[in-house]
């Protein structure tokens, strides 16, 4: 054996990492875009979208009061009458769009901050709240607006979503499923194993990441060497990546992903490239890991200033509209302040009422003990 054979055998040692210890090299992703941030409407070849002036005006409409509502909920939270709050500030259009992408048999699978596509699914705002104050497990009957309850459990609703979705292709329906999850959840083994699923049973249903940039306090790229949207390209079926903060691109991407799990054909991941403009929950402080020119950029990229510019460029929309709109907005503000601070209290007891449907001799002697201790409250206050 000669030498410079032995040499191709085994490599160099070197005191510097290997080029192969290095980030690969990405190509910049594909992103559908229908509106740029300028408001300037374009076209895509695979994914062509026409809607009417009231169309365009209602999901205008939508975005502005999914904002207003989060706002008074944040509010809320600061002034002491909810717990928590999950702000989706900036991520109007990935909520909107998908959202009315749906159709009314569709089944919903949310996370906590969906509350934009529980607007389109016509849940009440103020049931959203109840969970956060402490009053009620979620507030309103999922199979009312096939909507879910809330998931706090990050990524255990893409499981809901699959095994939802293997029972409606069984069943013969041609309705479809919608799960929701942040870039975070897509690191969760959850995840994975839903898109395993999903493909080996060939389910019908979309998989929605709102890539919001940042798993709490997490960039993206501490997360993935890849665009989240190519990861299903290993699982076998298509991923594609649209402007989060454009409500039209969002609405024909989900659209399209929605028909063809209809079809038979199996999911879709849909990546929306969008930014939390706020924290990640009231608890948190976006201040202490990222940068205020990170937040500047993404504000010229607003979604809702985008689709305002479009149609004031397009005569769409005149000042009247505009007016009304802002003070239905405020309107929607104090009814649902005025709710939050009207909820009852609960029946302390009531949590032991549903843990088995035939009753439990442990669970009624925990109801007895936990009625005591409450009972000694009132007690050492006489």
């Amino acid at each position: 054996m000669t030498v410079e054979s032995t040499a191709a055998r085994k490599p160099r040692r070197s005191s510097k990492r290997t080029s192969a210890a290095k980030t690969p090299q990405k190509s910049e992703p594909q992103l559908v875009q229908l509106l740029t941030p300028e408001g300037e409407r374009v076209e895509h070849p695979d994914y062509a979208i026409d809607l009417s002036g009231d169309e365009l005006r209602g999901l205008y409409r939508d975005m502005v009061l999914t904002r207003r509502f989060d706002a008074e909920a944040t509010a809320l939270q600061r002034q002491g009458e909810l717990g928590l709050w999950a702000s989706l500030l900036g991520q109007e259009a990935a909520q909107i769009g998908s959202g009315r992408a749906l159709r009314d048999d569709d089944y919903v699978f949310p996370t906590y901050r969906e509350h934009g596509v529980a607007w389109c699914r016509g849940v009440d705002p103020t049931n959203l709240l109840g969970m956060f104050r402490g009053v009620n497990h979620g507030g309103w009957d999922p199979n009312s607006n096939n909507f879910h309850l809330y998931t706090i459990v990050i990524g255990s609703q893409t499981l809901h979503a699959t095994g939802y979705a293997m029972g409606v292709a069984k069943d013969g329906a041609d309705s479809a499923v919608i799960a929701y999850f942040g870039d975070g959840a897509s690191s969760q083994g959850d995840v994975a194993e839903s898109f395993t699923f999903s493909a080996v049973y060939n389910a019908p249903v979309v998989f929605f990441c709102q890539n919001n940039q940042w798993a709490i306090s997490e960039p993206t790229e501490r997360q993935t060497r890849v665009p989240l949207y190519q990861r299903a390209q290993g699982y076998g079926f298509p991923g594609v990546r649209v402007d989060g903060n454009d409500v039209l691109a969002c609405l024909a991407v989900t659209k399209s992903a929605l028909e063809r799990a209809r079809r038979g054909e199996g999911p879709t991941l849909v990546e929306a490239f969008t930014y939390r403009m706020g924290a990640h929950t009231t608890s948190d402080d976006p201040t202490k890991y990222r940068a205020d020119e990170e937040r500047a950029a993404w504000e010229a990229k607003d979604p809702i200033l985008r689709l305002r510019t479009y149609l004031e460029k397009q005569d769409l929309a005149d000042a009247a509209y505009f007016t009304a709109l802002d003070e239905e907005s405020e309107a929607l503000g104090k009814r649902v302040r005025e709710a939050v601070r009207a909820m009852p209290d609960p029946d302390r007891l009531a949590i032991f009422d549903h843990a088995y449907a035939d009753g439990s001799p442990l669970v009624d002697e925990e109801r007895a003990q936990f009625a005591a201790y409450q009972a000694s409250f009132a007690e050492e206050g006489n």
